[in-house]
């Protein structure tokens, strides 16, 4: 009986064995690098070993929310102290790939500076900062980064509905994916508005709610561009207009309102296209619009929309007399169901109204019921107008 309780124990010795800690350190820094930086700091208590891993793992990921109260000034300052502790304790010679910077409430001026020239001294790679604060604080080494391959930027300015100035003087020779958060294009010395041309290497660009308030249009010029997602809720400043010199461009993501009217001479490149469309009760879309994207973008492959962009496309008059020439190369279409918000389903309804004829009741309690608040309904014919020309497309429901 002796024997066998020595085996077992011997084998809940085995079993409650420390494997992670003989891993190799390369493998326990990766692992690291997946943490948020407040709790891989904390992983210096569990033996010896781990004492002083968080001072070389080459991600640092400091966010206030992950303090509680995170608005709360008090604690604004203990996540100041953490983070200047983080910068001061963490070992010189190992480089940062990686800064994931978000932080609630106004910057000061001079911890900006701290943050960002320590970031580019240790030749930073990918950045996220999400900080309110003025663009005009932060260091010049930051506006002509030369390792800087990844920039996630947004700047909130402290008086209200006022959106950042997007500095022409960004001089970043190895960005390869931008992506910007609310931020106003200004025109540039050639009268355009063409804020990216100067990126040589770009290959994703991500613009959430950016506006162009001096003109009707944005120029997007890269020959290295694929993959363009806009995101635009805005209303008053918006573009109106978007003109593509992007001769590699090969996906495109839309989603929000109102729609700009692309134009373009390499729109044919565009394979992957992701229409995700809605609308607004006091600024109606231009239906007309959206079923420009689809004329334009002659070569799609694969198209993949919301229920709510199909509605919007079914409000173009005489929709299905039209001579559709386009998708002729579509191979999958997905509608993915979505239900209708409040603002898109008085839009849909009245507009659908005002195109009856005559409004019989019964007509008119068929619409109600179709657009109502909440539903999500794929209009009739519509899915058969988008692939008259490849009608053996595979087709995908969503919901």
């Amino acid at each position: 009986m002796k024997r066998r309780r020595q085996h077992k124990n011997g084998g809940n010795k085995e079993k409650n064995k420390d494997i992670i800690s003989d891993l190799p350190e390369c493998i326990l820094l990766h692992i690291l690098s997946f943490l948020n930086t407040k709790y891989a700091v904390q992983t210096c208590t569990l033996s010896k070993r781990w004492k002083d891993l968080w001072k070389r793992v080459p991600n640092l990921t400091l966010n206030s929310s992950s303090f509680r109260l995170s608005w709360c000034r008090a604690n604004l300052k203990v996540f100041n102290k953490f983070v200047t502790r983080i910068l001061s304790k963490r070992d010189a010679s190992t480089a940062l790939h990686t800064l994931d910077f978000r932080r609630k409430g106004f910057m000061e001026p001079y911890r900006l500076k701290r943050i960002v020239q320590y970031a580019v001294s240790h030749h930073v790679q990918r950045l996220r900062i999400n900080v309110e604060c003025d663009i005009r604080h932060f260091p010049s080494c930051f506006f002509s980064c030369r390792t800087l391959t990844s920039l996630d930027f947004y700047v909130c300015r402290r008086i209200y509905c006022q959106l950042t100035l997007f500095p022409n003087s960004l001089n970043l020779p190895a960005l390869t994916s931008l992506t910007l958060h609310s931020f106003t294009f200004s025109i540039g010395d050639n009268g355009r508005v063409e804020p990216f041309s100067t990126f040589k290497l770009l290959n994703s660009l991500i613009l959430y709610d950016c506006e162009v308030p001096d003109t009707q249009k944005l120029c997007i010029s890269s020959a290295t561009l694929t993959n363009l997602t806009i995101q635009s809720y805005h209303i008053l400043g918006n573009y109106r207009e978007i003109e593509l010199s992007t001769p590699s461009l090969c996906t495109f993501v839309y989603t929000g309102y109102p729609f700009p009217k692309l134009t373009g001479n390499h729109l044919c490149s565009v394979k992957h296209v992701n229409i995700d469309a809605d609308t607004n009760l006091k600024y109606s879309v231009p239906t007309s619009v959206l079923l420009n994207w689809f004329t334009e973008l002659t070569h799609i492959r694969s198209l993949i929309v919301s229920s709510t962009t199909l509605q919007v496309l079914s409000l173009v008059p005489d929709l299905f007399k039209l001579n559709f020439r386009s998708l002729c190369n579509l191979k999958s279409l997905e509608v993915k169901m979505k239900p209708l918000s409040h603002y898109s389903s008085k839009v849909l309804i009245d507009a659908k109204l005002a195109q009856l004829p005559t409004r019989s009741q019964e007509e008119v309690s068929k619409i109600i019921k179709a657009f109502k608040f909440g539903s999500s309904s794929i209009p009739d014919g519509i899915v058969a107008f988008l692939l008259q020309n490849s009608p053996s497309a595979e087709v995908r429901i969503i919901n």
